[in-house]
C-alpha cells in the first residue's frame, strides 16, 4: 500500500470516528452554554425551560437590592400549577450545610469533638467500618473519612424509600475506599453517621437543635425536616426524565423555600449563623447543591458581586445530563448580574 493510500485511510477513519463522537454529543448542553446571554434572569429561566426542564424557581438576594424572585415551568405539571416561588422544595444535601453548622455549634459547647473517632463515639462500628478507630468527625464532616457511600450501593437502590430506613447497612462491612484524611469521596454515609452521633451526644432528635440554634434565630419559617411537617399542596411536584410519577410524596428529608435557603446561606457566608468562636472552627463548605429523585437544587454565595444565588429545578435524572445543565443555567445565571454591575 502507498504512502498516500495510507494517509487516506487514516484520514478516512478519523473523519468517521469524529461524526460517531458528534453524535453522541449533548447537544442540548452545547446550545444551553454558547447561546447569547440573555439581558435578565427571568429570560434565562425561560430559555431553561425550553431546554426541557418541567419547573424552576430561582431566589437572588445581592447586597444593597431587595431579594428578587424568578420562576418558569409548572409547580404541578399534571395539573398545570405554574411554578410558585414560594413552594417547598427538597433541599437534599444542602442539609449538610446546616448538619455541619449545628456540629460546630456542639462543638464549641464541648459537647463534640472533631478529633475524636467514629470509634469513640459509635464503638459498635469497630470491625464494621475499617479505620473506624482512625477515623475522626472533623474527616467526616469534609468527606475525608474513606466510609463507602451507601447510595453507590445498587442493593439499596432496589427498594430506596423502605432500605432507606436502615441506609447505613448498606455501607458496612466493606472496604474503605482510601485511609482516613487520604483523600476526598462525598459520601453521604459520613453526615448519616454525624447525625446519630449528634442524637446520642443530646439525648434527643438533632432536628429539634437545628431548629433551635439555627432556624429560629434566622426566623427560617419555612424549612422543614420532613414531608410529614407540611401540606403537600405546599410541596413542587419532582419528575424524572421518562417518568410519569410524581416524587412529591416520597420522604427526602428537609425542605425548604428558595428564600428560607437563600437567607441561611447569607448567614453562613457572613458569620451571622455562628456564635462567638464558631465561624473560626467550622470545617466545612459554604455553598452546597442536592439531587434526589424529582428534585435538584444548587446555593450558592459569590464574594465579587455579593450575591446570593439559589436555583431549584424539578427535574432529574441519575445520568449527569439534567445536573450539568444546571449548573450551565446557574453559572449564566451568575453572569447576567455580573454584567448588570
Amino acid at each position: 500500500m502507498t504512502k498516500k493510500k495510507k494517509t487516506l485511510i487514516i484520514r478516512i477513519l478519523l473523519f468517521g470516528g469524529t461524526a460517531v463522537s458528534l453524535f453522541f454529543v449533548p447537544w442540548i448542553l452545547v446550545k444551553a452554554w454558547i447561546l447569547p446571554l440573555p439581558d435578565t434572569i427571568q429570560e434565562q429561566v425561560d430559555q431553561a425551560i425550553e431546554h426541557g426542564f418541567d419547573g424552576m424557581i430561582v431566589y437572588v438576594d445581592q447586597a444593597g437590592e431587595a431579594p428578587a424572585f424568578y420562576t418558569g415551568g409548572w409547580k404541578d405539571r399534571q395539573n398545570k400549577i405554574l411554578a410558585d416561588p414560594k413552594s417547598l422544595f427538597k433541599i437534599a444535601s444542602i442539609s449538610k450545610l446546616y448538619t455541619a453548622v449545628a456540629a460546630t455549634k456542639l462543638v464549641n459547647e464541648e459537647r463534640l469533638s472533631f478529633d475524636k473517632t467514629l470509634a469513640d463515639y459509635i464503638p459498635e462500628l469497630k470491625g464494621r467500618i475499617e479505620n473506624a478507630e482512625e477515623i475522626t468527625l472533623k474527616m467526616m464532616i469534609q468527606h475525608r473519612s474513606g466510609i463507602p457511600n451507601f447510595t453507590d450501593n445498587p442493593a439499596y437502590w432496589v427498594n430506596e424509600q423502605e432500605n432507606g430506613k436502615n441506609a447505613l447497612d448498606f455501607a458496612l462491612d466493606l472496604p474503605a475506599s482510601f485511609k482516613p484524611n487520604g483523600g476526598y469521596e462525598y459520601s453521604n454515609t459520613n453526615y448519616l453517621l454525624i447525625r446519630r452521633i449528634m442524637d446520642d451526644v443530646l439525648g434527643y432528635n438533632h432536628n429539634r437543635y437545628i431548629k433551635e440554634k439555627i432556624l429560629i434565630p434566622l426566623e427560617l419559617k419555612n424549612t422543614f425536616f420532613s414531608i410529614t411537617e407540611v401540606d403537600l399542596d405546599d410541596v413542587m411536584s419532582g419528575y424524572y426524565v421518562g417518568n410519569e410519577e410524581d416524587f412529591k410524596s416520597r420522604e427526602y428529608g428537609m425542605l425548604a423555600t428558595a428564600e428560607d435557603v437563600g437567607i441561611f446561606l447569607r448567614a453562613l457566608n457572613d458569620g451571622s449563623v455562628f456564635d462567638e468562636g464558631e465561624k473560626e472552627i467550622y470545617p466545612y463548605e459554604y455553598n452546597h447543591g442536592g439531587l434526589v429523585v424529582g428534585y435538584q437544587s444548587l446555593a450558592e454565595y459569590h464574594k465579587d458581586i455579593d450575591a446570593i444565588v439559589v436555583q431549584f429545578i424539578n427535574t432529574t435524572d441519575f445520568n449527569g445530563y439534567e445536573w450539568n445543565l444546571s449548573e450551565i443555567i446557574i453559572n449564566r445565571i451568575v453572569k447576567i448580574i455580573r454584567k448588570k454591575n
